[in-house]
């Protein structure tokens, strides 16, 4: 019990006032108030850090080139294109159509009942939007123009083929020829060729419309 005693000389017993203080020993005591936390010491000499990334690092990129020869006639294969400066300024209009939807145009070229683009194909946009975009609009477009071209339509379907980075130069002079090339072959004949050429197989019965 010796122990104890001292113990409770050391502490002091409740409510005895603190020797070294003119208050009690319960206000020397730290006081603990709800909602608020003790004050620490703030050391003025103390830095932030700041994080520090020693790498940068770049922003991940998706890149493509897919080449692309679409190629699409007028209803009923009708010579509605026999105008060559309207054909002119009608490929001219598909280029911008191209332009604007990211599917870089490197010529656009055909006769009087069919078209031909050779185009990169955006990476964002499908194969298939990007011919129906070019459709729809060209064909809005030449609807326009005059009398004649008021129940102008394109066929339904079409054929788009692929072609390689080195074979751009030969797609190209291929469809700049098309008057020449079609002076003896019809469009039905040069379509046939591309499809048996990429091995495509079809049914006459539904390719032409």
């Amino acid at each position: 019990m010796i122990w104890y005693q001292t113990l409770l000389e050391r502490l002091g017993r409740p409510g005895q006032s603190c020797k070294d203080c003119d208050h009690s020993a319960q206000g020397c005591e730290e006081r603990a108030t709800l909602g608020r936390r003790p004050q620490s010491a703030i050391n003025p000499e103390r830095v932030e850090s700041v994080p520090f990334h020693p790498y940068h690092l770049p922003m991940p990129q998706s890149l493509a080139k897919i080449l692309v020869h679409p190629v699409f006639s007028t209803k009923d294969r009708r010579p509605f294109l026999r105008d060559r400066a309207l054909r002119e300024e009608l490929h001219r209009y598909l280029g911008g159509i191209l332009a604007r939807l990211d599917c870089k145009p490197i010529v656009v070229g055909g006769v009087e009942d069919h078209a031909h683009l050779l185009c990169a194909l955006s990476r964002t946009c499908e194969a298939s939007a990007m011919v129906k975009e070019a459709k729809r609009g060209s064909s809005l477009w030449l609807k326009t123009k005059t009398p004649d071209l008021r129940d102008f339509a394109w066929q339904n379907g079409y054929g788009i083929f692929s072609i390689g980075f080195s074979q751009i130069q030969s797609a190209r002079d291929y469809i700049a020829g098309q008057e020449e090339h079609h002076r003896k072959n019809s469009f039905q004949d040069e379509f046939r060729e591309l499809l048996r050429r990429y091995e495509i197989a079809f049914d006459e019965r539904y390719v032409w419309d």
